[in-house]
Parts: C-alpha cells; structure tokens; sequence
C-alpha cells in the first residue's frame, strides 16, 4: 500500500514528495489507516481533507482493498480485500521464515551482555542484561545479521591478588571444591574478610597482583583456575535460563590487556591524552561535573594502572577494526549511561569509531520486590540467580500438578521448566527495560493475562486441537501427535477465509509479525513483541470463541484450521526469540 499511495502522491502532487509518511498503520476505525495528507496539505497548504480525498480517488486499490475512504481530519481508512488477507495469509505459511524480512542492510553486530565477575555469584541483578540480551541476539540473527556475542566477565585486577591468595591457603583442591559447588559468595566473602583483618594478607595479596600483571607463569595458572572454575558455574547457570551464551563467548577483561597501552598511546599521537591530578585522562567534549567544570575520562591511573576506560576502549577497537562491526550493543544498566557516552565520544575523537560503525546503549532499570526496593533475600543479600531459576521451575511443577494432574510426569519435568524460566523471562522482557518493576511470582506464573504462561498455554491449546483434529480425520494410523503433525502440514497451503470478524482481526495480527519483530530490534525493545503476542493470543482466543474449527466442515474447517496453524507457528517463533519455549502440552 505504501508503494500504491507513493505512486498515486508522486503523480498528483510531483513538486511536493519527498520525505512523507505513506506507510498504512493499524486502526481502530478500519484495517489500517493513512495519514499522509496531513503532512502533504501542509506543504500545498490546501485542506487536508480535500487533499486525501483526492488521493483515495485516484488510488489503484485492485486486488488489494475492498474500500478506501477519507475520515476525521485527513485520515485515509482502509478496508483490505479478504481474497488479498487469505493470500497474504497463505504465503506467510509457506514461508519458513513466517514472513520477517531480512534486513534492508545486514550488519555485524557484537552484543556485550551478562557480564558477571570472576568468583562472584551471579545475582538477580545480572538477570535483566542475560535475558535482554539474548533476545537482541536471537531477534538480529533471525532477520539476517551476523551476531557476535561477548560475555565481558570481570577476570583481572586488584581483587585476584586476594583471590589467588586465598585460593593458596585453601589448597588447589579445597579451592576447586568450594566453587564447584556454586557457592562463589562464599569464597569471595571469605577472601575479603581476610584481606581486611589481617595487614600480612594484604601484603601478599599486593604482592600476588604485582606478580599478576608481570605475567608469573605460576601466579598466572592459579588465576586459570580462578576463571575455569566461575566459567564453568557460568555454564550452569546460562543452561538452566536457556540462552545461548557459550563458554566461547567468553572475553574477559584480560582479553584486552595487549591493547591497553596501544590505546594510551594511540590517543596521546591524536593530541587527545591530558594531565589531570596526576593521571592521564582525556576530556570528551560537552561532560562536566557538578561544578561545571569538565568531566574527565580516566585513561590511566596516577599509580601506572589502566582505568575501565582504558579496557572499554580497547574493546572499541577490537570489534570495529579486528571483527569488522558495524554496530556494537550494549545492555548494561541504565547507572553506566554516562560512562558508556563518553567512552563513546573519545572512541569517535579518536577515529576508532566512524560510521557505519556505531555504539547503542540498551539501558535497564531494576528488579524490585514487593517493596519497591532492590530485590533481596530473606538475608538481605542478593537473591542468588540459579536459586531464583529453581524455585521458578518448582513453582510452576506444583501449578501443573494441580491442573493436569494426569501429564506424564517425565513430560511434566520438562513443561515445567520451559514455563517457570519462560515466565521468570517474560515478566522481565515485557516491561519496558527501561523501568523497574517489581517481581511477583503469582503475576508472573498466573495463567491469565499478559504473562508467559498464558501464550504458552494458547499454543498447547492450539496443538491440542489438531491432536484431536487428526484423531478425527484418520490422516495417519500413528499415534495422534504424528497424525497433528501431517495434518498441520497439509493445512499450509491452504488459503484461509476471512469472511467473520473475528477471523478478520486475527489475520490482520498475523500479518503484523514482520513488522513488530522489526519495529522492536529499531527500538532494541523486546516488550513490544511481547505485547504483540499478547495482543495476538487474545485475538486467537476471540477467533476460537467465535468461529468453531472442529465442528467446522468442508473447505471451512481447512481455513480454521490454516489460521490455527499459523497462530501456533508465529506464537512460538515468536516465544522462541524471546528465548522461551512453547511447550505442547500444559
């Protein structure tokens, strides 16, 4: 349509185009509705109504719309053709990609997310950029971009002297016990209580750094151990949430330390590096303090060391000039927002980052509990990541338990799974990452509503139908999910019928998935996919009050059941690049 309108624009009015909005968006008063008159009146300076109806009687609507109408101010309704929607319908079936574009223009994009520290507890508070993360990750790819993922764990610094230290008076195997039992809390705690009482433990905990950055071979295996042991509670932990973080994936900040003096360098031969207090900085353009005064970037620290800044730069370099990308992705908290600008500004100074290459800051706020405070645990510390995914799992088993008791308790184990992380997930993606919100597991897992466990409980629902669909139509002597199975296949060449209301609204939902999926990776939003699905679950629920399948007979019970497999296929394409299952049974 907007080509159509573009044309039509382009050959009544060829001296004022350019520039104008022609895309046809959803309405409440039609199927879509257009509001370029507005604008273009503006320019002819002419009434807008005049202006629109004029573009609707000379608009080619053949074979696409059923009517064309002027509305309100301007506005262009549009009523499409139901031949058109059942087409439209049948090609998005048949197409594995359920119609999402690739991008116009596809790009490598390195996604920095999750990010934990080296013998340190992976808390709720690393949930928000594990999940969001891993959303953008899966929604890039999915419409044709390469994606490199970077999990920049916390592996070097002043806190691996006392670690290593600590790590010795243990014994390698005491050590290696310890964390592999997944309490790194403790480990760290106990370490930190040591440095602070005792003077001698300082001492050789300095001691230990120095021989660190020196790069002592036997300082550097004990630090090996340090890591190999977290990473591989990293593991752990990624696999219960179900994203796709590998221990490849993994780029400490040791990875760059090669490269922290060729930054030092680099921004002193660009006239960029300044003396401030000692320490060389570099003062990026427009920040100051609260004085006014201007906000300094701290390349390297009066005693010799390197600052954060120093490695994030580094980081800039690596991925723009060795892995080639164009678009760097950083979900971190919404606290780092200034730093991670003005690491930006002195990387752009400096001519590292130069377009096409660009950074993107994806915000988030905070986890709350039912006080409107950080969530914490009964203790008062951080509620620990794995034990909130148990619990989650847990939770959902008993729900189940209770509404199918018969479910085959091995099909259950793993249901219950997909629907505890899934609503732990959803309940976070479905907010604006932006805001806090507050954890509260009986919103979350409940049923009803904009939660996880509703949209999976819409496609089991879905599958349920064609199990019995298969059973009654006999289109395999196999089991019934074989018999669904084929039958679903055979419903995806059919083109649906869009004569009732109902089917009407759930067929425009379907054909919206491009563009949201779209419209939430411009944003780098993945709440507003799901409030799609939400919204098209809804929709799905109204199709099937409204309009029987199985009773359904003829070339009607195809099309319902066409559009029945459509809705399950896009809630768990759409589920899946949320990172969520859509399990077949609940």
């Amino acid at each position: 349509m907007a080509a159509r309108i573009e044309a039509t624009v382009a050959r009544l009015y060829p001296d004022a185009t350019g520039g104008l909005d022609t895309v046809a968006r959803p309405s409440e008063h039609a199927d879509a509705q257009v509001n370029v008159a507005l604008a273009l009146a503006k320019r002819l300076g002419k009434n807008p109504r005049e202006v629109a109806q004029q573009i609707a009687s000379n608009l080619d609507i053949a074979g696409v719309c059923r009517s064309v109408e002027v509305a309100g101010p301007g506005f262009i309704n549009i009523t499409f053709d139901d031949g058109f929607l059942g087409e439209q319908l049948r090609q998005m079936s048949r197409d594995e990609s359920l119609g999402v574009r690739n991008a116009t223009v596809t790009e490598t994009v390195v996604v920095d997310y999750s990010a934990p520290n080296v013998a340190k507890e992976m808390h709720v508070g690393h949930l928000r950029s594990t999940i969001i993360g891993d959303a953008l990750v899966r929604m890039l790819q999915a419409v044709g971009h390469r994606v490199v993922r970077e999990n920049h764990i916390g592996d070097w610094g002043t806190p691996f002297g006392m670690l290593i230290e600590h790590l010795i008076d243990l014994g390698e195997a005491g050590a290696a016990k310890e964390l592999s039992v997944g309490d790194l809390d403790a480990f760290y705690k106990e370490a930190r209580k040591k440095f602070d009482a005792s003077e001698q433990f300082q001492a050789r905990a300095r001691q230990r750094v120095v021989a660190l950055q020196a790069g002592d071979a036997e300082t550097l295996r004990l630090w090996n151990l340090l890591v190999a042991e977290s990473a591989r509670y990293f593991a752990q932990v990624y696999e219960k949430l179900d994203v796709l973080l590998q221990h490849s994936d993994l780029r400490g900040e040791s990875t760059y330390n090669h490269l922290l003096a060729e930054v030092v360098e680099r921004l002193r031969s660009g006239g960029l590096l300044q003396h401030d207090a000692e320490a060389e900085v570099v003062f990026p353009p427009g920040f100051t303090n609260r004085e006014n005064q201007p906000l300094p970037l701290i390349i390297r620290k009066k005693d010799g060391g390197y600052n954060y800044a120093t490695s994030d730069l580094a980081c800039v370099i690596d991925r723009v000039e060795n892995i080639g990308a164009t678009l760097l992705v950083y979900v971190v908290g919404a606290p780092q927002a200034q730093h991670l600008a003005m690491v930006e500004s002195v990387a752009t100074s400096a001519g590292w980052l130069k377009p096409p290459a660009r950074m993107q800051h994806v915000a988030f706020g905070s986890v709350l509990g039912n006080d409107r405070k950080m969530l914490r645990s009964r203790s008062g510390d951080a509620v620990k990541l794995v034990e909130l995914l148990d619990e989650a799992a847990q939770r959902a088993d008993a729900s189940i338990r209770e509404k199918n008791p018969d479910l085959d308790p091995a099909i259950r184990s793993t249901v219950a799974r997909q629907i505890g992380i899934g609503a732990v997930k959803y309940a976070d993606l479905a907010n604006d990452r932006v805001k806090d919100y507050v954890f509260d597991w009986e919103r979350m897992l409940s049923f009803d509503g904009n939660t996880a466990p509703y949209l999976q409980y819409a496609h089991a629902r879905i599958c349920s139908i064609f199990r019995r669909a298969g059973e009654q139509s006999g289109v395999a002597s196999a089991a019934s999910p074989a018999s669904a199975s084929v039958l679903r296949k055979s419903v995806r060449d059919v083109t649906p019928l869009v004569s009732h209301q109902a089917e009407r609204a759930l067929a425009l939902a379907l054909l919206q998935f491009d563009t949201v999926v779209h419209d939430s990776l411009d944003r780098f939003s993945p709440h507003r996919l799901c409030t799609y699905l939400y919204e098209l679950s809804s929709r799905y629920t109204a199709f099937y009050e409204h309009c029987p399948v199985l009773k359904a007979e003829g070339d009607l019970r195809q099309s319902r059941l066409a559009l029945c497999d459509l809705t399950a296929r896009v809630l768990e394409r759409g589920l899946g690049m949320l990172g969520i299952g859509a399990p077949e049974q609940m």
